[in-house]
């Protein structure tokens, strides 16, 4: 095992759209675990969306990021957290953590599915999807959904969601041709296009001519206002996230037609997924067969190396990947 610890701090705010230059990686050596800890090394990484919104005020300069990581444990001096198990916990962005066995989960592993998984489709993303869909959107068999930015690691997660569900048609936005081919190609959506291609009301009428009942937006703005056009009265809408504005500058307008939702008895309801931890379990019990068997696979972009975390991070940022942006730390 390496004697030295490596960490990626943020040392500036970004102005904007973030550079490599708000970021460094520091050295140092090993830190050892008091009573009640253990040290993890640190396998795979997630880097996610929210870590843009973070970065503008909530993280601290200087010190090692936050981010959903899974490693195993090298030295431990708790028994809750054995050495060789392998835990998932949120101390990212570094190859060794100290962690505590109330801020960490031991992963009990699952026959044919990789660890990988465990940060994408029965991780947070994963999970975000399944809340929109189940808890907030209360999707039903026959229903027709909308999944914005259907290529990123929640999209694809609530792509395949959807179908166990029964839903009658499911649709997704993405920013490329390539994107668009890959959903309805390998991951089993109805139709997919590109918001690139023309106004997102227009496509998404094309798609779905009899309307759609719940749509799950990722992205906001255009996408929201194109949802409201073509939702059937009393639709749903699961609102996850808005990385349309991520990046700093004017958020967009209001949608010119949000009215529309009191015309026709809409409900849109935001969430965080932080605050649905209890329904991890159900998740894993709900997606486990058909991991199994196939029906759903961990749609991941995975990123080789620690010294390419920022590089994965704002790749992200850019539409690079489909499915879950992951980096590769160590072996598992």
């Amino acid at each position: 095992m390496s004697t030295t610890a490596r960490a990626v701090h943020q040392i500036s705010r970004p102005q904007g759209f973030p550079t490599a230059a708000d970021f460094a990686f520091v050295a140092g050596p090993l830190p050892a675990p008091g009573p009640g800890t253990a040290l993890v090394e640190n396998l795979y990484l997630s880097v996610d969306p929210y870590h843009r919104e973070s970065m503008d005020a909530e993280w601290e300069l200087h010190t090692p990021l936050e981010g959903r990581a899974i490693g195993r444990v090298v030295t431990s001096r708790d028994p809750r957290l054995p050495v060789g198990a392998i835990v998932f916990h949120r101390h990212g962005w570094r190859t060794h953590a100290l962690v505590r066995p109330e801020e960490s989960r031991v992963l009990k592993p699952l026959p044919g599915v990789p660890l990988s998984a465990w940060l994408s489709v029965l991780g947070g993303t994963g999970l975000s999807a399944y809340v929109g869909l189940v808890k907030i959107a209360q999707l039903r068999p026959g229903e027709s959904v909308f999944i914005s930015a259907a290529a990123g690691g929640v999209g694809s997660a609530a792509g395949q969601i959807a179908r166990l569900l029964g839903a009658g048609r499911v649709i997704g936005s993405a920013g490329s041709a390539a994107k668009v081919r890959h959903l309805v190609d390998d991951l089993g959506f109805d139709a997919a296009f590109d918001y690139h291609d023309g106004p997102v009301g227009d496509q998404l009428r094309r798609a779905a001519p009899d309307g759609i009942d719940v749509f799950l937006d990722n992205v906001g703005g255009d996408h929201l206002a194109g949802a409201i056009e073509v939702l059937r009265d009393h639709g749903r809408i699961a609102w996850c996230g808005a990385v349309a504005q991520y990046n700093g500058g004017e958020p967009p307008a209001a949608p010119r037609n949000l009215y529309d939702i009191v015309g026709k008895s809409i409900r849109l309801e935001g969430f965080l997924v932080h605050e649905y931890g209890h329904l991890q379990q159900e998740l894993e019990d709900f997606l486990a067969p058909a991991l199994r068997d196939g029906r759903v696979v961990p749609d991941e972009t995975v990123v080789e190396g620690f010294d390419h975390v920022v590089d994965a991070f704002l790749g992200m940022l850019r539409g690079e990947n489909t499915g879950k942006m992951l980096v590769r730390v160590g072996e598992g």
